[in-house]
């Protein structure tokens, strides 16, 4: 039953992906904002992640207001900012106005400064006045990502007092469910649940329901351990409190889930010596998935241009051998099985070092180990198909070509060497790229192939002159 169920929204979800796409992709407004209109928060959910900046920022714009701040404050950090880029400056300042101080001030940070800047002078005092107490904080501790919107109660009041207060400030506290206590001076001193409050008899007062066994956390505590806390003691909220136990704002649930995703992350980049690489590749691969065809080129055509100078040089290369091409035809026979065998051990080569530097695997600060080891790997691989390679070929020399079997040693051994190398520039060149903040993505594969494929038939024939007899 319940895989049924999970097939039946599978398939609402993708009917309402194919409306939505056929409606942007036709331009038909008018249908667009009905089939947003009829949609849930989960189906629209699902799909703005997969679009496009353009496309999120005319889909975000057809939904209503309180739709519309739903969606954007579910979307990661980096979505959030995509689509700040493509507003209007009225719109941006709209948006960010309604967004919680906290998460306000998350969104501020990863603007450029002098946007954060007009955004922050374009808020209301009030607004402006809670934004700039959280960016008053260091970045990373709990004070910078803790909202100053909570439900504030003194322990003199009756219950009654306390339940209209609560009534008076729904609308503007993102937490209501626990209750913070304190005297006169804001130091903390008790908690009082809604339940609590909502069973307690109206004229008790708040000090003799309240709990004096309370959680808090410092201003400066590392946002992470903070987070940590929260989980740990199975929380909704947990104070933040001055050096003074004065309490300044609260650490909700959803944003210590939030802090926690984000340093995981952030660890297994770390790990990999990827932290100030991610936002970059993130920007490369939006413009070669998402961006204009000029800005396509702009990345891939130099690649490509490296390889059609290597065509050239490989040309050259093969020529300066011409009399030992010409005094044995096979040597022009194996030319391709060379070059393919050593290609494939290339890509397979850049292939594992970009899935283990994304998955942690490989450590940018520990490269040499794992090269030393790819290294390792590629001369043995490199062994065993130049001695299945060269007898075969030494077979295939007599067969074919009723020639001499001592071809097959050079062959055999520039297998061993041009597969080696391969593997050696596979993890090589893109790691040497990475440090030079250059995309690996679009160049790694055309320098791999373009400097194996000259490697590799100089080492070829360098290896064929010298035992067939041939001048260099």
């Amino acid at each position: 039953m319940s895989e049924t169920i999970i097939l039946k929204t599978e398939d609402i979800v993708d009917n309402f992906r194919d409306s939505v796409m056929h409606n942007l992709k036709t331009k038909n407004v008018s249908v667009l904002k009905l089939v947003l209109d009829d949609a849930n928060e989960f189906e629209l959910l699902s799909i703005i992640g997969e679009l496009s900046a353009e496309n999120q920022a005319i889909v975000y714009r057809l939904l209503s207001k309180d739709r519309a701040l739903f969606v954007f404050e579910q979307l990661d950090i980096t979505d959030q900012e995509r689509l700040m880029n493509s507003f209007t400056e009225e719109a941006a300042v709209e948006v960010i106005s309604e967004l919680d101080p906290d998460d306000r001030v998350r969104l501020l940070d990863e603007l450029p400064a002098a946007v954060a800047k007009r955004m922050l002078a374009a808020l209301s005092p009030q607004e402006r006045a809670a934004t700039n107490l959280l960016m008053g904080y260091e970045a990373h501790t709990a004070g910078r990502i803790m909202t100053p919107e909570y439900v504030r109660l003194n322990k003199d009041m009756t219950v009654s007092e306390a339940v209209a207060k609560v009534k008076e400030t729904t609308n503007r506290k993102e937490m209501i469910y626990i209750l913070y206590v304190t005297d006169y001076t804001r130091k903390l001193e008790g908690i009082v649940s809604l339940s609590d409050l909502f069973f307690a008899e109206p004229y008790d007062t708040i000090e003799s329901i309240m709990q004096i066994d309370i959680s808090m956390v410092s201003t400066d505590e590392d946002q992470e351990e903070a987070a940590r806390m929260l989980q740990k003691l199975d929380l909704l909220s947990i104070a933040v409190v001055d050096k003074e136990g004065r309490i300044v704002g609260i650490i909700t649930v959803d944003d210590a889930m939030d802090i926690l995703e984000e340093e995981s992350t952030e660890d297994m980049y770390n790990q990999a010596g990827l932290a100030n690489v991610t936002g970059k590749e993130f920007d490369r691969s939006d413009v070669l998935v998402n961006g204009n065809l000029l800005r396509i080129w702009a990345v891939r055509l130099p690649f490509l241009v490296v390889i059609l100078i290597a065509g050239w040089l490989a040309g050259l290369v093969i020529g300066g051998f011409e009399e030992a091409l010409m005094s044995t035809a096979a040597v022009a026979a194996f030319i391709p099985f060379i070059m393919n065998m050593g290609g494939a051990v290339g890509t397979q080569s850049s292939t594992v070092f970009a899935r283990g530097v994304v998955l942690g695997h490989i450590s940018m600060n520990k490269f040499m180990k794992h090269f030393l080891k790819e290294i390792g790997v590629g001369f043995s691989i490199g062994g065993i198909t130049g001695v299945v390679g060269g007898v075969l070929a030494a077979w295939f020399v007599v067969w074919f070509f009723n020639g001499d079997p001592m071809l097959g040693i050079p062959i055999g051994l520039a297998l061993l060497g041009t597969v080696t190398l391969a593997a050696l520039m596979g993890f090589l060149v893109p790691f040497a790229l990475i440090k030079m903040n250059v995309d690996q993505a679009a160049g790694a594969s055309p320098i791999v192939t373009s400097l194996k494929d000259i490697s590799g038939l100089i080492i070829y024939f360098v290896l064929v002159n010298a035992f067939m007899g041939g001048l260099m």
